[in-house]
């Protein structure tokens, strides 16, 4: 082996989303008709607030450095916002502004772990999750979820997994959009601090909720859990990428040392839009709103051509289809999705290495007339 040849010991499986969504770019540039249910991104503009905070920031700030932990004023706004939110009280020294929660991940891991720690994950689960703990040389647990436990993890599930060092929770959760109640999420809360599991609890999809009630595992005291966030889907501000966690004291310096050598900072003028995408909350819950009359248009799809899961999908934006019905590979169903329906919709592997050729995912965070559009070429595709 030379300094040129590849490594042996790192294994990173492809994000197949946007391997998707390159083909479907790919196929609109043709000037064929493309439906993008691929990827996890709303179709609406940053608030109003966050652009104009922008606007005027660029005319009078250099736009220099900010502190590794985030600009002062950002991380009390976000302390504020956890009072308004959720009635908790969130000290703004535990937050800690990061470039997307894909940041705060990484930071988390590397602050929080042993080379070799077991973290336990959902299979269905974000793929990033698998990926960035098996590239920065942890172990991945899969834990299986399915229906009948509403595709979330119990208690019961976790005692299976053998020992672990970690857990990361999603409610709600990508790719499925099902949520833990208060109930089941205290549950596992409580399993993790008595069991000496540290909880990583990824709340990005917050706010883009109708069913279950949210809950947080921020505010609470002497808890050692870890919350995860982001602007980039309830505040629609995905390309900015800035996002934040809240951090228990035992690992806050070592998440400082290491947000100052990986990072230095979040761009600050997507701190700047940030904060400003704070004050625009009644403009958001009107996007919300779309999502919600989406989801209901989505699911009746669903149970119309058979692919409903049976499954309480209570806030994100996506849908988990079975598809079964009509092929025995996911990925080949996705392919001839959007080769002969022009629908770009992502396999159920890229979720779910056991399960997942069970499945596809779409996303319905674009437009409705969008989404009726793509729907109905489905519906013509699915009855030939």
């Amino acid at each position: 082996m030379t300094a040129f040849d590849p490594p042996k010991n790192v294994h990173i499986d492809p994000f197949r989303a946007m391997a998707v969504l390159d083909a479907a770019q790919a196929r609109e540039r043709a000037g064929l008709a493309t439906y993008h249910f691929e990827v996890g991104q709303p179709g609406s503009l940053a608030p109003p607030s966050a652009r104009a905070a922008v606007a005027q920031a660029l005319a009078q700030d250099r736009m220099g450095y900010s502190a590794s932990l985030g600009r002062p004023e950002l991380r009390e706004a976000l302390a504020q916002y956890y009072e308004t939110r959720y009635g908790v009280t969130v000290d703004p020294g535990q937050i800690v502004v990061t470039t997307g929660a894909s940041g705060g991940i990484q930071l988390s891991l590397l602050a929080c772990f042993d080379k070799g720690a077991r973290i336990g994950l959902t299979a269905p689960g974000y793929p990033a999750y698998r990926n960035m703990i098996q590239g920065l040389g942890f172990q991945p647990v899969l834990i299986e979820v399915g229906p009948q436990s509403n595709f979330q993890p119990t208690p019961h599930l976790l005692a299976g997994c053998g020992p672990l060092d970690g857990l990361i929770i999603a409610s709600p959760s990508n790719p499925t959009g099902t949520m833990l109640s208060p109930s089941e999420f205290e549950a596992i809360y409580q399993w993790c601090e008595t069991s000496g599991v540290r909880l990583l609890s990824d709340e990005i999809y917050h706010g883009l909720t109708w069913g279950q009630p949210e809950s947080t595992a921020a505010g609470r005291p002497g808890s050692h859990a870890i919350v995860l966030n982001s602007f980039s889907k309830y505040f629609s501000m995905t390309g900015w990428r800035v996002g934040w966690m809240v951090a228990p004291q035992d690992v806050l310096e070592m998440i400082e040392r290491l947000s100052q050598n990986l990072f230095i900072c979040a761009p600050t003028v997507s701190q700047v839009a940030a904060q400003g995408a704070l004050q625009d909350l009644d403009y958001l819950d009107e996007i919300v709103d779309g999502y919600r009359q989406r989801e209901q248009l989505v699911a009746q799809f669903a149970r119309q051509w058979g692919l409903a899961t049976q499954a309480a999908t209570d806030g994100a934006f996506y849908a988990y289809w079975n598809v079964s019905k009509y092929a025995d590979s996911s990925t080949a169903f996705a392919r001839r999705a959007l080769d002969e329906a022009g629908a770009a919709l992502v396999p159920g592997v890229d979720f779910d290495p056991i399960n997942g050729e069970q499945f596809v995912r779409l996303s319905f965070a674009g437009a409705q007339d969008e989404v009726e559009a793509g729907l109905d070429a489905l519906a013509r595709w699915l009855q030939k």
